[in-house]
């Protein structure tokens, strides 16, 4: 077998089964690509190879790279980080930023789980228009800073705020621990 036929063999098990892995239809796909429906199966079948532009479209639409095609790899339906291999970063004395979400979602929705020491703030400058945070305290009280409104969180509260302007999160009266989501920055 020619290199030639072994890519086109590999790029055709591997964007069905992607697509598969993805819950997706013929006609979803084409639909989220803009390749014709008979196209994706053409490809899929290994009986048409497709330009670049059109396997672009498809990894965009199926949110894979190129690489992971090419090599083979099968799409990962369930991602794991495992907690020690979690990114963390220390901003400040005393606070302690895991980063929960995937890289490629940096800008879009970013999560993360902050532990606080006693009297430890994190303060932000204005992320882009229109960004907003979401914040879940789990365990301690924090205070909250959000241009000149403030409140005070506990335990299970949930607070959602405008991040386009300076902010800040500090823990009141003891160590505090919460989860954020950034939408947009």
């Amino acid at each position: 077998m020619n290199p030639r036929s072994d890519i086109h063999d590999r790029l055709a098990i591997s964007l069905r089964d992607t697509r598969r892995a993805r819950g997706l239809s013929l006609d979803a796909v084409a639909k989220l690509s803009g390749v014709s429906r008979s196209m994706v199966s053409q490809i899929e079948r290994g009986e048409s190879s497709p330009t670049v532009a059109t396997l672009w479209n498809l990894t965009q639409a199926l949110q894979v790279d190129f690489a992971g095609l090419l090599e083979g790899r099968a799409p990962a339906v369930i991602e794991v980080t495992r907690a020690k291999a979690a990114p963390v970063m220390q901003r400040g004395p005393g606070v302690k930023i895991r980063i929960l979400s995937p890289p490629e979602s940096v800008g879009a929705h970013e999560v993360y789980d902050l532990e606080f020491t006693e009297g430890a703030v994190l303060a932000s400058e204005a992320h882009g228009i229109g960004c907003r945070e979401h914040l879940t305290v789990i365990h301690g009280h924090l205070r909250l800073r959000s241009g000149d409104e403030a409140e005070v969180l506990g335990p299970g509260d949930v607070a959602r705020y405008a991040a386009d302007r300076a902010h800040e999160i500090g823990a009141e009266g003891g160590p505090a621990r919460a989860i954020l989501i950034v939408q947009g920055s």
